[in-house]
């Protein structure tokens, strides 16, 4: 069960390391295919509050990358359930103040991973 929590734990940072990318950097060009909901016309004004949400999303990433590349077990665990923790509350709010569809992409696949790692 250890390895299945390693992997979802990865396969969460790696959603977030893309959804870096599209804010910090896709944003006026795959961000519009991507977030259908925004009048085009928004996406150039708003590129830096997207690049700066894509920043936090990319430490969401680190601290997920971190957490598995810890040897202490228990400290490993703690940084773990903090930062998918914090992927949860952002796609939990992303959901009721954004879209809906950011709980399922976003929060559903951090409780997974957490769910697993509490049962390592």
């Amino acid at each position: 069960m250890k390895l299945v929590a390693e992997i979802l734990i990865g396969v969460v940072a790696i959603e977030h390391i893309y959804i870096l990318w599209l804010e910090m950097f896709a944003w006026t060009t795959r961000g519009r295919k991507t977030f259908r909901s925004l009048a085009p016309e928004l996406f150039e004004p708003t590129k830096a509050l997207a690049a700066n949400q894509g920043l936090y999303n990319g430490f969401l990433a680190a601290g997920l990358i971190w957490s598995l590349l810890i040897d202490d077990s228990a400290w490993r665990v703690n940084v773990a359930y903090f930062f998918l923790g914090c992927v949860i509350v952002a796609g939990i709010y992303g959901a009721l103040t954004a879209q809906k569809s950011i709980l399922f992409v976003q929060a559903l696949p951090a409780i997974i991973a957490l769910l697993a790692v509490l049962l390592s």
